[in-house]
């Protein structure tokens, strides 16, 4: 039987052999076209001001809108998909009153200065004063957006785990939300979120309709996020473990130690980039972990490298890591792989995963990667 040609050498041929047997001939990713946006728009703004509130629904560019931003004694500001800046939305500044009728419609806010809207993927964030008065909201749009894993839709028939990674705001939350959805309604798997802001699943006690027939478990406090995960496993046999923001040690350790029970783990983690995990000391473990190494003279000439170099030393828990580089240009990494050839001062192999202007996904392969751009 022909194997289906990847990037990532005969191992990775060899495990697509039981899946292709499972699918059609001509396998193709599920059509661009098919994507659907639901914002809910209007429940976020009716926090705001009315004035603000009329501006923003008058907007010609309100479905890209990103975030509204309120600090005290500033004019409010919006922010949009695609611009770096802000346009402010009045000239009159920000006051008390504006922003204490805003936290009274909101509610009560969690440890970590987040709260929601309940029934709505909306978070509402809270910057505060040295005596714990709310003093600036960051109102952050949840968007569901169903169809809009068909980037990647054909490395979920591995079974293998999925690390993303990139910049604030570049929708690694909603992509991990669409998973659930797939993984759990499509591929028929068990699926469990570790929903440590209800980022993913949406404020309130029943998780929004985006995440389909996942369930969601949701966290007291930030710094127990690796303790649920590790409950998670113990008591609800997920097949799927989707956690958001990986991002300290014991989360690192909880990763490794579901992955190695046989758990698929799909997660997000701080970096924009590969070499940001490998050179974070409490992320390192997710791509395998890296240490010094002394080499005897022979090998050090034979390797043409100096005696003390830097090895990966352990499997990586994510067999593939993900860069969003922009919410329609990704970059492809085997894990394993790449690691190895940028510890050893080499451009790996990746596959660049992109849109084109019919907005169809096109994947480029065997391009070499130096960390900057392709």
């Amino acid at each position: 039987m022909a194997g289906v040609c990847v990037p990532w050498g005969a191992e990775a041929c060899r495990l697509l052999f039981p899946i292709r047997r499972e699918l059609p001939v001509s396998f193709a990713l599920p059509k661009s076209s098919s994507m659907i946006v639901n914002d809910n728009l209007s429940a976020l703004l009716e926090i705001l001001p009315r004035d603000l509130r009329h501006r923003l629904l008058n907007n010609p560019r309100r479905n890209q809108l990103v975030e509204v931003i309120m600090d005290l004694g500033r004019p409010p500001e919006a922010r949009y998909l695609g611009e770096r800046g802000g346009q402010y939305l009045r000239n009159i500044e920000v006051s008390i009153e504006e922003l204490e009728d805003a936290q009274e419609l909101v509610g009560e806010f969690g440890a970590d200065n987040r709260a929601g809207i309940e029934g709505t993927l909306h978070r509402i964030s809270a910057i505060r004063n040295r005596k714990g008065f709310i003093v600036g909201l960051t109102c952050r749009v949840g968007r569901a957006v169903s169809g809009n894993i068909d980037m990647l839709y054909d490395l979920l028939h591995y079974g293998k785990s999925i690390l993303f990674v990139g910049r604030p705001g570049v929708g690694k939350t909603t992509v991990l939300r669409e998973m659930a959805r797939v993984l759990s309604d499509e591929f028929q798997k068990r699926v469990v979120i570790i929903d440590t802001s209800n980022e993913i699943g949406g404020d309130g006690d029943i998780p929004h309709s985006a995440i389909g027939g996942a369930r969601r478990m949701q966290v007291p406090k930030p710094s127990l996020q690796h303790k649920v995960m590790i409950e998670a496993v113990e008591n609800h046999m997920p097949q799927v473990i989707i956690v958001d923001e990986i991002g300290t040690e014991a989360e690192a350790l909880a990763c490794r130690s579901i992955a190695e029970r046989g758990v698929m783990l799909i997660g997000t983690a701080h970096g924009e980039q590969l070499q940001n995990i490998i050179k974070n000391p409490t992320l390192s473990d997710l791509i395998g972990g890296i240490e010094t190494v002394t080499l005897g003279d022979e090998e050090a000439r034979a390797r043409r490298s100096r005696k003390s170099i830097l090895e990966r030393k352990a499997p990586p828990t994510f067999y593939f890591l993900i860069e969003i580089r922009e919410r329609d240009y990704w970059i492809a990494h085997q894990t394993e792989k790449s690691v190895d050839m940028l510890l050893r001062g080499r451009n790996p192999m990746v596959e660049v995963r992109k849109r084109d202007e019919e907005f169809k996904v096109v994947i480029e392969r065997w391009k070499s990667y130096d960390g900057q751009g392709i």
